[in-house]
């Protein structure tokens, strides 16, 4: 057993050495493919920075793809994050998203490697989605994810399908360093995370999950075994002073995903279950509907009404912010034209202390190989005189508007 189980532990660095023999030596290769994106990202931000931060950040962005697949019924993906940014250093880095193979039968598929896994239904939170670490120095929506290295089989059969995942090698949290926006008020120590397992990043996590389609229902059940993505933030004193630690405690969350498709309404809804963040289990769950008029006036412009709401039973989450539920409103408009103009405008309100946070996406593609981009993140009505009545008090300056131009090939 003890073989066995470090042989697991370090099936990242094998799975990694052992995948390029096999592209490269099978003779049966169908050619491959290269694409991806380079992109020139500018933020300006409104107001001046708490910690004397710069008020406007460039970074430059590349993300390449391969894709090569085998007469064996089988598919080799690679894919990385390279990003260098002008403000903040811990922003400039490096991330494989994807070193996977896959190999498949008539019902079973079986992915080894590095790769990305998305659970969830539901437009402003992803409580569900636990198989992979958030990379929060990308963007602060949690959209984006660290690559993760894991063992997946898929079974394919008539009562649904079960997903079966061994994850080897934890990921730590990306967090914004000193120089950067979006950062905690006193310094997050990255490099001395704790873990309350004895194991540390060794400890090899493990998730299951079935999901099935049942007339309008499309329905997911999992649970998560395995040490929390979401890491504590401890307060300590070292030699550098009063530091942040982020400590990760091992957990167990169950999970249910549900979306109901009735003609031009979609319902959705995350609930959760966890013990292990804190003393006791907690649930917390997000829900509401997207309601869609299409080709609007006969304008050709189809718009979503979205309303959401979001829940929390914890009254305090462990650095001592209050946490209180809210409700979200957002329209996405799809204008059907042939630059695939899209935009996104969302409002959370906070029920107790009425904080808003105003998220707009917008994007337009520029002839066949770029895309113009334009994000804004705006917080408003936050009360300085209470501090702890909202997460959102320590970024409350950091309201930004983001524009980036991206070359695809």
């Amino acid at each position: 057993m003890t073989l066995l189980k470090n042989i697991i532990k370090n099936t990242l660095l094998l799975q990694c050495l052992l995948l390029m023999p096999i592209i490269w030596i099978n003779s049966s290769l169908v050619a491959g493919e290269w694409r991806g994106n380079i992109a020139l990202e500018s933020r300006f931000f409104l107001n001046d920075a708490d910690f004397m931060q710069d008020s406007e950040q460039y970074s430059l962005r590349f993300e390449p793809e391969y894709i090569h697949t085998t007469e064996q019924d089988s598919l080799f993906n690679f894919s990385a994050l390279l990003r260098k940014d002008s403000m903040d250093d811990e922003r400039s880095h490096v991330d494989l998203r994807e070193l996977s193979w896959l190999t498949f039968g008539d019902d079973w598929e079986l992915k080894l490697g590095i790769s990305k896994v998305f659970w969830g239904v539901t437009e402003t939170s992803h409580l569900v989605d636990i198989i992979n670490q958030t990379d929060t120095v990308e963007n602060i929506d949690g959209e984006d994810k660290l690559g993760q290295a894991m063992i997946n089989l898929t079974l394919l059969r008539d009562w649904g399908i079960l997903d079966i995942f061994l994850l080897p090698g934890f990921r730590e949290r990306t967090f914004p360093g000193i120089d950067g926006r979006f950062r905690a008020p006193v310094k997050i120590d990255i490099d001395n995370a704790q873990y309350a397992s004895s194991e540390g990043q060794d400890h090899i996590d493990g998730a299951i999950r079935w999901s099935h389609t049942i007339a309008e229902w499309d329905i997911g059940i999992a649970h998560f075994s395995g040490t929390s993505r979401e890491p504590i933030l401890v307060p300590t004193i070292t030699t550098e002073g009063l530091v942040l630690q982020p400590l990760y405690n091992t957990i167990n969350q169950t999970s249910l995903d549900i979306q109901a498709t009735f003609d031009i309404w979609l319902w959705k809804l995350e609930v959760i279950s966890n013990n292990g963040y804190d003393k006791d289990r907690y649930s917390a769950a997000v829900g509401g509907f997207e309601y869609s008029f299409y080709d609007l006036s006969e304008s050709g412009i189809d718009v979503g009404v979205i309303v959401e709401y979001q829940y929390d039973e914890r009254d305090y989450d462990l650095s001592g912010a209050k946490l209180t539920n809210s409700v979200v409103f957002g329209s996405r408009f799809a204008f059907n034209d042939e630059q695939s103009t899209e935009l996104l405008i969302g409002l959370s309100i906070n029920e107790e202390a009425h904080n808003q946070f105003w998220n707009i996406e917008a994007s337009r593609r520029i002839g066949d190989s770029w895309k113009l981009s334009i994000e804004a993140r705006l917080l408003t009505h936050i009360d300085d005189s209470k501090p702890f009545e909202s997460l959102l008090y320590s970024v409350r300056n950091d309201s930004f508007v983001m524009i980036e131009l991206a070359r695809y090939f």
